[in-house]
């Protein structure tokens, strides 16, 4: 299984995926926003990163090119639903113009989300 960053500032979200994770045997670090993200990632590389985009502090898009730039081999997913005045499709866009090797927007299917960590891994 995985060693997964899972990074999102919505707790609730952040529960349900980590539950999801855990329940699928991943180990599983979080993280609030991309600064702690970052300080994980620095301090314990995982296998594979899921981060949201829209985060107070350091969004989502700062930490993917952030890691990216130390880590060019890091694995990342970004999920994202948007905000009222940005188009979740348009954020995803850019974490893949930036690396993130999959992409999903809000409310995340968990068995694709769980089936991208499988492909990402093998």
């Amino acid at each position: 299984m995985a060693h997964v960053l899972l990074v999102e500032d919505d707790s609730q979200v952040r529960e349900m995926l980590l539950e999801t994770l855990k329940q699928e045997g991943h180990d599983v670090t979080e993280a609030s926003n991309g600064k702690e993200a970052v300080a994980a990632y620095r301090a314990n590389p995982p296998d594979i990163v899921i981060t949201d985009i829209i985060m107070p502090g350091q969004d989502g898009v700062e930490t993917i090119h952030t890691i990216r730039r130390e880590f060019p081999n890091a694995k990342i997913i970004a999920i994202s639903g948007g905000s009222a005045n940005i188009r979740g499709e348009y954020l995803l866009g850019t974490a893949d113009a930036l690396g993130a090797l999959k992409t999903f927007s809000k409310p995340v299917d968990v068995g694709e989300l769980l089936d991208a960590i499988d492909s990402l891994m093998s």
